[in-house]
């Protein structure tokens, strides 16, 4: 995790008829049922399809050049495999994968997403870790500890399971988060941390962006919970989304965060993220890449990426639709190049393994984004 570039990957998109054990259209339907269309959606951002083997037919338009509008599922193992493969090919060394509450009826294809991730992992030589999300775990106390010891320890026999200091990596993402969909109280959250650490696990702590003041999207008497992981990974999305916030961040969040860690002798883990292509962040990769920028002046522990496959969120780096004739018709679904300025559509996985290499010191510091957008 140290030096790394980390991308947390949802892996958490199906679709009627794939296979898969919740045979729906999860993640892309608000009403899973049915298909997804132009009224029953979840999605910001249009996938780059063009490199996926199997496709499904959605109750969408045909795209504006007339193709139909189809979509991947993540249960289908070339999509992760596409998916790992454009990791390798842009310096994301590490996938986080998100498991939330696996112990409901989202358990099955959260089992079957753990063991596609390994085997695109070990096929295409990409280090994979569990990222357990607490949000509406209720039972999350000893269920997270039932499961890994039941189902997801096994996986860290891979070779291709991340390590940190020889020990395998676990994230926790969501303790100490102000609101109620994580109610759960320091005690409960600190013997949590406490039994993963005796299992001889490096653990990650997923917090709120004020973890340190313990204010805004933070509780209160939580500092002692976040102080002991051994790597903290504050979220950033939904804080900023211009250059001059990403600066002001840098100055007056992630700087003393740094401070905080290094006398406390944590690893420091901060989000960069691509911006939300709907609400026009992205600025053709100007607010990301000073992202990069200012956490590399920082020398960071590592960084991570939020997210990889966010289409819903439309903070996604993986492949995107690059301009209005790959968006369904009628859609409002921006592209890439919303603001004038052409970009391909892996242009965010590019910019992503340039900020690798700047993180590396593979390449100096530069303001400049190394890489044009096409």
């Amino acid at each position: 995790m140290v030096g790394k570039i980390g991308v947390g990957y949802q892996g958490w998109f199906a679709c009627k008829g794939d296979g898969s054990p919740i045979d729906s259209w999860w993640h892309w339907s608000q009403n899973a049922g049915q298909p997804p269309s132009l009224s029953n959606t979840t999605i910001k951002s249009w996938p780059d399809m063009r490199e996926y083997t199997r496709t499904f037919p959605t109750a969408y338009p045909n795209l504006n050049n007339g193709q139909p509008a189809s979509l991947f599922s993540s249960h289908d193992q070339q999509t992760v495999d596409t998916h790992f493969r454009w990791m390798r090919e842009n310096n994301c060394d590490t996938a986080a994968l998100q498991r939330f509450s696996p112990m409901g009826g989202e358990g099955p294809i959260r089992d079957a997403m753990a063991r596609k991730v390994r085997q695109s992992a070990e096929a295409i030589g990409r280090k994979f870790y569990i990222m357990y999300d607490v949000t509406d775990w209720r039972a999350m106390q000893s269920e997270i500890k039932q499961d890994w010891t039941d189902k997801m320890k096994a996986y860290t026999s891979s070779s291709m399971y991340a390590k940190q200091n020889g020990k395998p990596v676990v994230c926790i993402w969501g303790f100490g988060f102000a609101d109620d969909k994580r109610p759960f109280a320091p005690p409960e959250r600190l013997d949590v941390i406490n039994w993963f650490k005796e299992q001889g696990c490096y653990v990650i702590g997923g917090v709120p962006t004020h973890w340190r003041n313990g204010n805004s999207d933070s509780r209160l008497g939580f500092s002692g919970v976040y102080h002991a992981f051994d790597m903290i990974s504050p979220w950033m999305v939904g804080r900023m989304g211009t250059v001059a916030q990403a600066d002001r961040f840098h100055r007056d969040v992630n700087t003393p965060d740094k401070a905080d860690c290094d006398a406390s002798g944590i690893d420091y883990q901060p989000c960069v993220m691509p911006g939300d292509l709907q609400s026009r962040h992205r600025a053709h990769g100007d607010f990301m890449w000073r992202q990069f920028c200012n956490m590399c002046r920082l020398n960071v522990a590592g960084i991570y990426i939020s997210m990889f496959d966010e289409y819903n969120e439309g903070n996604q780096i993986a492949e995107t639709a690059e301009n209005g004739s790959m968006v369904p018709s009628g859609s409002g679904i921006w592209a890439l190049d919303e603001d004038g300025t052409s970009c391909s559509s892996d242009y965010y996985l590019r910019l992503t393994g340039d900020g690798g290499r700047m993180l590396k010191k593979q390449i100096g510091l530069t303001a400049t984004r190394p890489t044009p957008p096409r």
